[in-house]
């Protein structure tokens, strides 16, 4: 199966600067991969050579088969930039029916409902951006970046704005897209969100590839917790352990109430990758 985005071997430099130095990663349809790393890393230059908007030095990106930046690629792609503005003026409906231009979409007023439904928008369609809260502006991108149904959707830190509500909101819509087949590439330092949506985590640093894996491949088990009465402990014991590290609690008189294996969480994971590759 053709991969909905795959960088081979993708290198870029600026000058002297080396932004990309051999980055390879995949994106399948219907699968959701987190892109991670610090600022500076390299991943919006990848993101970039993804939509066509820069190209590499060397290696090659294809988007469903074909080249990145190629008509086929960019009408198989919708995008979200982080730092992105629509005119004031406009209202949502008229956004997306700009949007629908550009993208030839023959969807319509249907496809403009749907999309705003989809981003708890539909009640707003009328409203000028200017108007609209940060959080709003950011659901509406995330709605335009869906006009022509692409097959691959990149997503540059898509809920860096929204509240608690918003950001299970697209969850939600995440979910919901990747159900349908559509793959995901999301870029964001919310490393909460990432761990709780994404089938897959990419972690780039100094322009490579340092760790990649499911959540729970890169969240290792770490010990044991133990929750008693004046607090929760932990302890990096092997499991036959356990029993007598609890009988030793309670023979001194402690109350032990729960014992659970205690996992690295995947904000540890990531600055143990990018902290080492540092070293």
């Amino acid at each position: 199966m053709t991969a909905a985005f795959a960088a081979q071997d993708v290198s870029k430099r600026y000058g002297r600067t080396v932004a990309l130095d051999g980055v390879s990663l995949h994106v399948d349809a219907g699968e959701l991969v987190g892109l991670l790393g610090p600022n500076g890393a390299g991943k919006s230059t990848l993101v970039k050579i993804g939509c066509g908007l820069v190209r590499p030095s060397a290696g090659a990106a294809t988007v469903c088969g074909a080249p990145a930046g190629s008509p086929a690629a960019r009408a198989s792609l919708g995008y979200l930039a982080e730092l992105f503005r629509f005119p004031g003026w406009m209202t949502a409906d008229e956004l997306l029916r700009v949007h629908q231009g550009l993208t030839r979409s023959a969807g319509g007023a249907a496809e403009r409902g749907r999309l705003l439904e989809l981003v708890g928008l539909a009640d707003v369609a009328n409203r000028q951006i200017e108007s609209m809260s940060k959080g709003m502006q950011q659901r509406l991108g995330i709605a335009q970046a869906l006009v022509a149904g692409p097959r691959m959707l990149v997503l540059d830190e898509p809920t860096s704005a929204l509240d608690p509500a918003g950001r299970r909101t697209v969850r939600d819509m995440l979910e919901e897209l990747r159900a349908g087949g559509t793959a995901v590439l999301l870029n964001s330092h919310l490393l909460s969100e990432i761990e709780l949506v994404c089938d897959r985590v990419v972690i780039i640093n100094r322009g490579r590839v340092v760790a990649q894996g499911t959540p729970d491949e890169l969240t290792s088990a770490g010990g044991v917790e133990i929750e008693t009465g004046s607090g929760t402990r932990r302890y990096q014991i092997a499991r036959e352990r356990i029993p007598g590290v609890v009988a030793e609690l309670v023979a001194a008189g402690e109350r032990v109430y729960e014992v659970r294996a205690a996992r690295s969480t995947l904000e540890e994971a990531y600055l143990e990758a990018v902290e080492g590759e540092m070293g």
